[in-house]
């Protein structure tokens, strides 16, 4: 693979990290205009919200089986224009069943989306010999901000939800499809893993040679559920947490949620850097302090913008679990990475199911102010299996990475 290649297929996976988030965000923060098109009550309408990420895993283990016969880049190219497409159905339909069925398509392809991004991203930090995966997470939360700015515009305006998802989709199917000509499945420098560390060196028999073991994934499956909790937690109950706990304004109640989008933006773009210099198991551990701290700065807050700070404290410390977690799975199971990715991403959507119920049952019988110490307490479990996102980057005098033998861009 030529460093020409390599660039072209990070910039091609970049597009459709971002344009996932774009579709995500018009999905969930136009909830209310979907329930009030349909006529959904509030009794059903958890049971349209907790499918799709149920089905969503279900595409995830498909995924697995698919890519054992076909490229990930492949399940990628027609789970993209899918999920833009169920989006549109979405905005489209009229009766209960059409939304059901979309919505039901829309949480199959973004599972086997999510699953095939992740692999190539892996697949290309290996390839690239250094970390560029948490770069990739980045365009997701760019996207996801640019596609709650353009809901917002929407609700602001009175469209329609075709109306405003017409437009993006007519922009954003094309691209994607024209972006894919470029999908890369890196193959890796000869001998190394994503960090410039030798394959396997220091990760335990299975990974050594490449089956697949849970008992050894475990670890990062509980990270990423983890994760998700906090995740969850933040975008489903901030904006309440806000004004009912702390007494804000309602209009200021829509800012924490604004705020850990941007912070998480921030730290992703800047994360890989901190992984090079030094190692993910240095990140993640500081990440998950300053999660852990944010959470605790909530439960603890006198006002709202002290709240806030702990919610900014959260973007810059959960963003970058994530993306480390997967890349953690690729060189813990080198020969067996794709699996280890699709296996890894179903816990992304067991935390979203747990963690929005989980703090609103605890608020409702307990306080909110102590249910905030419960996704503290998990996110803090992490730095128990930290280790599992080592080896640590090989070092060579001075603090700096060993060379090269191709350093692309």
């Amino acid at each position: 693979m030529t460093d020409a290649g390599l660039r072209h297929g990070r910039a091609s996976l970049g597009l459709s990290f971002g344009v996932q988030g774009v579709a995500f965000a018009l999905l969930v923060t136009r909830i209310p205009a979907i329930q009030d098109q349909y006529g959904i009550s509030d009794g059903l309408l958890p049971v349209f919200l907790a499918a799709v990420p149920i089905l969503a895993g279900a595409g995830s283990v498909a995924t697995e089986k698919v890519v054992a016969r076909v490229r990930p880049s492949v399940v990628l190219r027609w789970a993209q224009p899918l999920v833009l497409l169920a989006l549109l159905g979405v905005g489209a339909g009229r009766e209960l069943w059409h939304v059901a069925v979309a919505l039901g398509v829309f949480g199959l392809a973004v599972g086997a989306l999510d699953a095939s991004m992740n692999m190539l991203g892996v697949s290309l930090q290996r390839a690239y010999g250094r970390s560029i995966m948490t770069g990739f997470h980045a365009a997701f939360s760019l996207g996801g901000i640019a596609g709650a700015s353009l809901a917002w515009a929407g609700a602001r305006w009175e469209l329609s939800l075709l109306a405003s998802y017409l437009p993006v989709v007519a922009v954003l199917l094309p691209a994607a499809l024209v972006g894919s000509r470029w999908y890369t499945e890196g193959k890796g420098v000869a001998g190394q893993g994503a960090e410039g560390t030798e394959v396997g060196a220091g990760a335990g028999s299975g990974s050594a040679g490449g089956a697949l073991s849970f008992k050894l994934l475990l670890p990062l499956c509980l990270i990423m559920t983890f994760a998700y909790i906090g995740d969850s937690t933040v975008s489903n109950w901030s904006a309440k947490y806000l004004q009912d706990v702390l007494g804000s304004s309602e209009q200021l109640a829509t800012v924490p949620y604004n705020v850990y989008m941007v912070t998480t933006l921030l730290g992703r773009a800047v994360g890989d850097l901190g992984v090079r210099r030094f190692g993910a198991v240095a990140v993640v551990r500081g990440g998950s302090l300053l999660a852990a701290g944010g959470f605790a700065v909530v439960a603890v807050a006198p006002g709202a913008w002290v709240g806030m700070l702990g919610f900014t404290m959260l973007g810059f410390g959960l963003c970058v679990i994530v993306p480390q977690t997967f890349a953690a799975a690729g060189r813990m199971f080198p020969g067996n990475s794709d699996a280890a990715v699709a296996r890894l991403n179903i816990f992304n959507y067991v935390g979203f199911l747990v963690g929005s119920p989980l703090v609103g049952a605890l608020g409702d019988t307990w306080s909110y102010r102590g249910a905030m110490l419960v996704p503290m307490v998990l996110v803090l479990a992490t730095l128990v299996y930290a280790r599992a996102f080592g080896p640590e980057p090989a070092r060579y005098g001075g603090g700096h990475e060993r060379p090269r033998t191709a350093d692309v861009g």
